[in-house]
């Protein structure tokens, strides 16, 4: 493990004890929190696991995710099965100043947006590698329907995207990822959000632009810095 891996992780775990805490704040035992995707949420999950008894139970927006919280003996509810989710807890690959966020590197953003669009606060949780002041460096992630491929990557071109299709990738709805590259600056977020939905084809995209993040905690050098959504 390299120092600036390990420096990464040390943010991570700072981050997820901070957001566990800001959790706890938030929630009575009859609350169901929704869990997010990735390597800073996976910090989440394994300490909010000593915290389990202070909640009715999880939504999941992954498998992978659902089983690591099931490891730890937290209840995950199919989302339908439950009436509210008080607080969504998830990463970012991209944040910027707005909130507005770049998701999907780990395959999930279909499911981390509708638990996100339930969820009544968004929390982010992310290291200070992920903070830029426009989006689009990282490739956005696009789900498609398998059978609309082709389709899709020429209409992402015409966007002025390079998709690059994810080999080898299948989401837990079976359907495909498309990367698109050559985006940045991607600006205004929101309207390409909507552009890019209304290809038919597309499942989702991973901008979280139209429901950005009521908060995010962002790990820094210097501490945990706790931002809130511009009303």
């Amino acid at each position: 493990m390299t120092a600036n891996t390990s420096s990464q992780d040390a943010l991570k775990q700072a981050v997820a004890t901070a957001a566990v805490a800001y959790t706890l704040s938030r929630i009575d035992d009859k609350s169901i929190v929704g869990i997010g995707t990735g390597s800073t949420a996976n910090c989440f999950i394994d300490l909010l696991a000593e915290h389990k008894a202070s909640i009715a139970g999880t939504v999941a927006s992954s498998q992978a995710s659902a089983e690591r919280l099931k490891a730890h003996g937290i209840p995950v509810y199919d989302l339908n099965a439950v009436d509210e989710v008080t607080i969504y807890v998830d990463g970012a690959d991209e944040t910027n100043p707005h909130l507005e966020l770049i998701k999907g590197g780990g395959a999930a953003l279909t499911r981390e947006k509708i638990v996100a669009a339930v969820a009544r606060e968004f929390l982010c949780i992310a290291d200070q590698s992920k903070w830029v002041d426009h989006l689009g460096t990282f490739p956005l992630p696009v789900e498609v329907i398998p059978m609309a491929r082709s389709h899709v990557a020429r209409e992402l071109v015409k966007l002025g995207g390079d998709p690059v299709y994810r080999q080898g990738v299948v989401t837990d709805n079976g359907n495909v990822i498309l990367d698109v590259h050559h985006l940045h600056p991607i600006s205004p977020a929101r309207e390409l959000e909507e552009k890019i939905n209304n290809i038919t084809g597309v499942v989702t995209n991973g901008l979280f632009a139209l429901r950005p993040a009521d908060v995010l905690m962002l790990g820094t050098a210097e501490g945990v810095k706790t931002l809130y959504a511009k009303d």
